[in-house]
């Protein structure tokens, strides 16, 4: 049992890093980071979420169910901003985990971040391809629907547009990260600019009636059974609440997937110039420029159309068209697929240097840690996955397992939260350029706000969850547990050691 327990210190986890033939190129700045961020978070969220949740729980109030679901996220980004600077190495909850908990649980989480990130990449690349051909339509321009994943008349179909899109980003993320840095900085300053656009140009068409009232009264909500309903709702018979002051809480569950990919920030702490200084500032710094642009664009939309009269699927171009101005409609259109672009590639980014870390540890095999002699990059995973990725999102829609990416963001939450915990009480003499402040009470407070909106889940996601999890730890049982860098030494160890001697220490606690 001790060996599922092992942790991997801090001083070799940055050996490791090290070593010339697993070291990255350390290229990236606050700025890069802080860009990642705003890409990633800055997503569908933001052009659809706002009228799903303002007509069926908050109303107007759906600005401070953006304000909860930031601060959720900011007790989370403050314990991630610890680790990120106090190990700086790739792989974010996997690593803190690794330092932490142990060597399973921080299997458990890689395996967990692995889905995440791959489910996210290829429900995004299925969704940028949607607008795509949305676009495309308008021109009078038409793909074939074998070549668009969506005959039904063969039940055949290929997502061309997908599976390009995935493969692209791939080939970029291999030539190395300052172009990736780059290409996503201009990017989301495009994304940004349609961002403001949509805040400054709604603006002079609020009237004031319609945030009245600013939160609805409350309606009763009814209790069901089936597996598509919260698992709260199954284990105590709530509803979650449509309107009303808890209306807000129920919108801010539903809101917070709006916000989910700052912690991918904390994936290329390893590849940072000053991880001390600056991953704090990115991660950070790209939560609450998101949170205030999100609070920005729900009060502009539910200022212009009535919160019951908003469109579910595309609220605030459909505003806009309601109110005699395509142009801006187009606008929108077009800054959701310029989002989507920087939303695929830095969550693939994210899977590769989680599964590159792996790998690097012996978790997974070590073919994978090798990095480009040229580029600096982890080119082997890069590849590998981004085909896998690239047939997944153009055979499949995807869009009952795009909850399970949301699960996986709140379990490594919780990790995250417990590992800064644990840490401070078993490495108090770990030098930290940035401290999370009241521990242990701030992160006892992320782990319950997670594990609330967890439970908000559809109990189907936690089936599906369950299940990659058993898959998991089939996997560690029969390959990582005896080809971790960690059971190799301790094999070394014991092999060196003199009959009767005393075992020598080694890298693991």
């Amino acid at each position: 049992m001790s060996t599922l327990f092992r942790t991997k210190n801090v001083e070799q986890s940055i050996r490791d890093t090290e070593e010339p033939e697993h070291s990255l190129k350390k290229s990236l700045s606050a700025l890069d980071l802080t860009v990642f961020g705003v890409g990633v978070i800055i997503g569908t969220g933001i052009f659809v979420l706002t009228g799903q949740v303002a007509k069926n729980n908050a109303g107007p109030a759906v600005a401070l169910s953006f304000v909860v679901a930031g601060i959720v996220c900011g007790l989370a980004a403050l314990c991630y901003a610890e680790f990120a600077s106090t190990v700086p190495v790739a792989g974010s909850a996997y690593t803190f985990a690794y330092a932490s908990l142990g060597e399973l649980p921080a299997w458990i989480i890689g395996w967990d971040l692995v889905l995440e990130f791959a489910l996210g990449t290829a429900v995004v690349a299925v969704g940028w391809s949607g607008y795509i051909r949305s676009l495309l339509d308008s021109w009078g321009a038409t793909l074939p629907p074998y070549l668009s994943g969506r005959d039904g008349a063969t039940g055949f179909g290929f997502d061309v547009l997908a599976a390009a899109l995935v493969l692209l980003l791939t080939v970029v993320l291999v030539v190395g990260m300052k172009l990736s840095a780059r290409i996503t900085s201009v990017v989301v300053a495009i994304k940004v600019i349609v961002v403001l656009i949509v805040i400054i140009g709604g603006a002079f068409f609020i009237t004031g009636s319609n945030y009245d009232p600013f939160i609805p009264p409350a309606q009763p909500a009814e209790a069901g059974g089936d597996l598509s309903a919260p698992l709260i709702q199954l284990m105590f018979g709530w509803a979650p609440a449509n309107f009303g002051v808890m209306g807000i809480f129920t919108a801010a569950s539903v809101v917070f997937f709006a916000f989910i990919g700052f912690d991918i920030v904390a994936t290329a702490a390893e590849e940072t110039r000053n991880p001390q200084r600056d991953m704090p500032r990115g991660i950070l710094g790209s939560l609450v420029i998101c949170t205030l642009l999100y609070v920005a664009v729900s009060i502009v939309v539910t200022g212009m159309q009535k919160y019951s009269q908003l469109s579910i699927e595309a609220p605030l171009s459909d505003a806009f068209k309601a109110l005699g101005h395509p142009w801006f409609a187009g606008v929108i259109s077009f800054g959701a697929v310029i989002g989507l672009t920087t939303v695929c590639m830095i969550l693939l980014l994210g899977q590769t240097r989680v599964f590159f870390a792996m790998s690097r540890d012996g978790l997974l095999p070590r073919f994978f840690s090798r990095v480009h002699p040229r580029f600096r990059t982890p080119h082997r995973p890069t590849i590998l996955l981004g085909v896998i990725i690239a047939v997944i999102a153009g055979f499949t829609s995807l869009s009952e397992l795009a909850e399970l990416v949301n699960i996986g963001t709140l379990f490594a939450f919780v990790v995250v939260a417990l590992s800064v915990i644990i840490l401070r009480r078993t490495r108090p003499d770990l030098p930290r350029a940035f401290r999370t402040p009241w521990v242990p009470v701030l992160p006892i407070l992320s782990v319950c706000a997670s594990l609330w909106l967890m439970v908000n889940l559809p109990t189907e996601t936690w089936l599906r969850f369950a299940i990659w999890m058993a898959i998991g730890f089939v996997v560690y049982f029969v390959y990582g547990r005896t080809h971790s860098r960690l059971a190799v030494r301790e094999r070394e160890a014991a092999a060196e050691m003199p009959p009767g001697g005393d075992k020598p220490s080694g890298g693991a606690h």
